[in-house]
């Protein structure tokens, strides 16, 4: 039989309710933390540490929604009061957790532009086109995908290799090509990449992606906090009605 009447039983099925949206939310948490991190994996050695501790840290943030959706349900539905107690704690912890994985987002994108200007000027001494290492195939990559040349612009690779060579990456290979191909700064900016350096394309898709995992954490942090007030004022009311004193 239920202890609860009136408006303190609505919001003990909106809590429940609501524990259904988190186990959702909690779910969006690990695809998109997933997701980013799968987007940050290709490009590991251009990026700081905390490129790729924010996704693992929503991961693990949404793993831990869904486990403690359990003591919301099940606390709501049978009014157990140290189930929802202990609920409403662990869902205040993983509102400030959600939170600053949100904030840290957002300050990631501010900081997203000066971090990778500062690994893509030294990772490009790391090229090696006699001996290819995997700085050398990231470059490659990253100069096709975002149709650029160097970091700033295509004489960067002057100094790095001081002469007017340049990266095939830097060019357009025409089509019907045979044999040899030479890329080099004397070649007319048609048959290069766009002339302009691989830094604000490509400091711009990582920003947008730390945006998303910012915006995940904050909005799914908001509803959490309505959840936080919910399951309090469903503990206040059996506490009361169950003559509990004390936290027990």
């Amino acid at each position: 039989m239920s202890l609860l009447t009136g408006s303190a039983n609505a919001v003990k099925y909106t809590l429940f309710g609501f524990n259904l949206i988190f186990l959702i939310t909690g779910i969006i948490l690990i695809a998109v933390g997933a997701g980013v991190g799968a987007v940050y994996t290709g490009y590991e050695i251009f990026l700081a540490s905390k490129f790729m501790s924010i996704p693992t840290f929503l991961i693990v943030i949404g793993a831990f929604i869904v486990v403690i959706t359990f003591f919301g349900c099940w606390g709501a539905l049978k009014e157990n009061y140290c189930l929802i107690l202990s609920f409403s704690v662990m869902l205040f912890i993983i509102f400030i957790l959600e939170l600053s994985a949100g904030i840290s987002g957002y300050v990631l994108r501010n900081d997203a532009y000066n971090l990778i200007e500062k690994s893509l000027n030294q990772s490009m001494y790391n090229y090696n086109s006699k001996t290819p290492n995997p700085t050398t195939q990231l470059w490659d990559e990253v100069q096709r995908d975002f149709n650029c040349c160097g970091n700033t612009n295509y004489t960067d690779w002057k100094v790095v290799f001081n002469n007017f060579d340049l990266p095939l990456s830097c060019c357009k290979i025409p089509y019907g090509t045979v044999g040899t191909f030479s890329c080099s700064a004397s070649m007319y900016s048609l048959d290069r990449n766009e002339n302009v350096g691989c830094l604000l394309g490509f400091s711009d898709y990582i920003a947008t992606h730390a945006v998303s995992l910012g915006a995940a954490g904050v909005v799914i942090a908001v509803l959490q906090f309505f959840g936080v007030i919910f399951a309090c004022y469903i503990a206040r009311e059996i506490k009361i009605r169950n003559g509990i004193t004390g936290f027990m």
